[in-house]
């Protein structure tokens, strides 16, 4: 078994690769985000002012980026997509138009593929932000803003993979849409718009839309007798019960643990108002579906169900964990 065991382990080397090409890459992030200046600002400027669409297109690995920077851009606020420069020479131009902004990558500045692409930019002064490592190329010298990587190692260890320079593209790319995004205060409530699905889209949902309302909120007051207040909550099935006072305020909740420390001959000749526990915990209808969820779990007692209050701190709903989980939020 010792000698199995020693097999499937990873050679140390392999993990001396992986450090190396970590190190590398992490030294050329670095040095890309101390190159920065305004030209970076003027690139954002441009992005910003487009009317239409951010067009992204590279070749090859850039390529692969491209796509990902696209994608980013759009489900961030700005509307992009990206082009193939190979399938752009051959009708795909035409959905480039007045309005948009381009945003070529190429490490060698000199991808023969996005020529025609390029030429459409300026046979139609489309604004074109360039990214690229060598700053006297054909694509440095088309751009009207140019973005230039830093002269930094590839974790090859033959020096040709595109690895560092498409890491400083990626991250590039995701700097632009940050920037890009703060500048137009894009919230979390756009960004929901955009991310429907998934877990993501279940933590960024209000919990009004989750919420229980009406007769299904178990209520009572501090006069209600207590063999009432078991039928009640049974009734609702949350295993808890609000208590308001006469303005509607909710002032306190019994649950069952409330019910077992209470437990004794005369409880059910006894009143709410007795038995309760005052100041219970609550969220706003407004409140993200996940800040609920922290507010049931986060504490050293975690509860189950959780009263949903008006600014006035009258009930308007009631959340159970099991509604957290069924919108698939944990």
């Amino acid at each position: 078994m010792i000698a199995a065991a020693a097999e499937l382990a990873p050679p140390r080397g392999d993990l001396d690769v992986a450090r190396s090409v970590l190190g590398t890459e992490a030294a050329g992030l670095t040095a890309l985000a101390a190159a920065l200046d305004g030209r970076f600002v003027r690139a954002v400027d441009l992005l910003a002012q487009a009317s239409g669409r951010v067009v992204v297109s590279g070749m090859g690995k850039s390529g692969h980026v491209g796509r990902k920077i696209a994608a980013t851009f759009a489900s961030t606020g700005t509307p992009a997509f990206f082009v193939h420069p190979a399938e752009a020479s051959h009708g795909d131009l035409g959905m480039i138009v007045p309005g948009d902004a381009v945003l070529a990558l190429s490490n060698s500045g000199e991808t023969a593929e996005l020529a025609d692409l390029v030429a459409h930019t300026r046979r139609f002064a489309l604004p074109l932000v360039g990214i690229t490592a060598r700053g006297g190329s054909a694509l440095a010298q088309a751009a009207d803003v140019l973005l230039l990587l830093p002269d930094a190692a590839e974790a090859c260890p033959m020096g040709l993979a595109p690895t560092t320079s498409t890491t400083m593209q990626m991250a590039l790319g995701d700097a632009l849409a940050v920037a890009l995004l703060t500048r137009r205060g894009f919230s979390e409530s756009d960004f929901r718009q955009f991310h429907p699905g998934g877990k993501l889209g279940a933590r960024l949902k209000r919990v009004a839309e989750l919420m229980h309302t009406g007769d299904a909120v178990p209520l009572g007051t501090p006069e209600t007798p207590m063999d009432r207040a078991l039928l009640l909550m049974t009734e609702k099935r949350f295993g808890c019960l609000g208590v308001i006072d006469a303005a509607g305020r909710l002032i306190g909740i019994i649950t069952d643990g409330d019910l077992r420390r209470a437990m004794g001959p005369d409880l059910l000749s006894r009143h709410v108002g007795e038995v309760m526990t005052g100041s219970p915990r609550t969220i706003g209808p407004d409140a993200l579906a996940a800040e609920a969820l922290h507010a049931m779990t986060a504490r050293e007692r975690p509860i189950t169900s959780l009263f949903v209050v008006d600014p006035a701190g009258r009930p308007a709903g009631i959340l159970h964990l099991h509604d957290l989980l069924r919108a698939g939020l944990a």
